[in-house]
């Protein structure tokens, strides 16, 4: 990830822990956004399979590039969330895909989306885990760079939805934040959805390099809005956590919430312009600075509504609430707003890889796909060239 030095801003921020968001304190921001959007669904020669399968929903994956900057891996359900993990390699930064590598028999019985991460303890021992959550939350750990994986297994008594959203990693060598969210079904064993329906978002931390995570912690909960999926963004200078929150109850935009501490203490939700509105937020740095933020578009006033889409701009922009500026349609999705739990990477040429699932044909199973591009080419489509 590349970083900017200049200085901004860092808004004074009060927090709570726990905090539920009240939903008449302020007007709805505007469901509409007024920045410009760059469509790139048509250009197939940018568009990669990473797998497909006649009449078989292939969806959410994750990936992870490793350091050697051509390794990707990319884990991803046989289903809609539940189903047998599939996991594949790319020696070629995504270009081409292995056949579907061979897991542990556990994998089988995953419940809910993998998301694969890369964790370094503090004696420099690289390692991956992957996560599969609902209850109990499940950890696979491979110490050999995905060549071969443990069988999955419970990290504690609880559980969750999309666990993990993100895995962030902290100041600290070896330390690691993670955030996730449930409605009362998944945290415990013979949970429930009670109503009115509640939202909790949770955090949890390690500090061995992943293998072992502390108790969750409940840093939000509300009936009125429904933040959850939490997608981490840091500051140019490291010093301030943001992380972008899906509004399930569809009543407003995305959330965010920020952190001057590491990740202990969290600011009360905000919401976002209508143009950072979406589900499953996950971005990267360009070269220059600028962010790209690749999403389910979501938003209530949108001509890409249910579409792949990304948005660029700045991290001031997130940080002082400004619409960003420019937004991406990557691909198109032809059924509902099934698609684009991204997972997105970036090359040191500044080529970003972003890659995910969606129903790509109209009548046909989903499938997934990887659309690669560079910044200064969405700048260049922007300025009409």
């Amino acid at each position: 990830m590349s970083l900017r030095t200049n200085s901004f801003l860092i808004l004074t921020i009060w927090y709570a822990s726990g905090v539920a968001f009240d939903a008449n304190a302020a007007e709805p921001l505007p469901a509409a956004y007024t920045i410009p959007t760059i469509d790139l669904a048509d250009q197939k020669q940018r568009q990669v399979v990473v797998d497909r399968e006649a009449g078989q929903y292939l969806g959410h994956p994750t990936t992870v590039l490793l350091e050697d900057n051509k390794t990707l891996l990319c884990v991803y359900p046989k289903g809609h969330g539940r189903g047998g993990i599939v996991y594949k390699r790319s020696n070629d930064t995504g270009l081409t895909w292995s056949e579907r590598l061979a897991t542990p028999a556990s994998w089988e019985t995953s419940k809910e989306v993998p998301t694969i991460h890369r964790v370094v303890d503090a004696d420099g021992k690289k390692r991956l885990i992957m996560w599969s959550g609902l209850y109990p939350a499940r950890l696979a750990v491979s110490e050999d760079d995905g060549a071969s994986w443990s069988e999955l297994k419970p990290v504690g008594d609880w559980g969750g939805i999309v666990v993990m959203g993100f895995v962030g990693k902290l100041n600290e060598a070896g330390h690691y934040l993670a955030m996730f969210h449930d409605d009362g079904r998944f945290f415990a064993d013979n949970g429930a959805r009670k109503k009115p329906v509640e939202f909790r978002l949770y955090k949890t931390f390690s500090q061995d390099g992943g293998l072992t995570w502390s108790a969750p912690e409940i840093i939000q909960r509300d009936t009125a809005v429904h933040l959850c999926e939490p997608g981490l963004i840091r500051s140019p200078d490291g010093m301030q956590m943001a992380v972008l929150l899906r509004e399930n109850s569809r009543r407003r935009n995305s959330h965010v919430i920020f952190s001057n501490d590491e990740g202990q203490s969290w600011s009360e939700p905000r919401e976002l312009p209508a143009s950072l509105t979406g589900d499953r937020h996950t971005g990267v740095y360009g070269p220059d600075g600028r962010l790209f933020i690749s999403f389910r578009d979501t938003t209530r006033e949108s001509p890409t509504k249910g579409d792949w889409v990304a948005w660029v701009g700045s991290y001031e922009d997130i940080a002082e609430g400004r619409e960003g500026q420019y937004r991406v349609r990557l691909m198109d999705n032809h059924k509902g707003a099934d698609c684009a739990y991204p997972a997105v990477e970036i090359l040191p040429d500044g080529t970003i890889i972003a890659t995910t699932y969606g129903h790509w044909e109209k009548g046909e199973a989903p499938y997934i796909v990887s659309v690669r591009l560079k910044l200064e080419e969405l700048d260049e489509f922007q300025a009409g060239k």
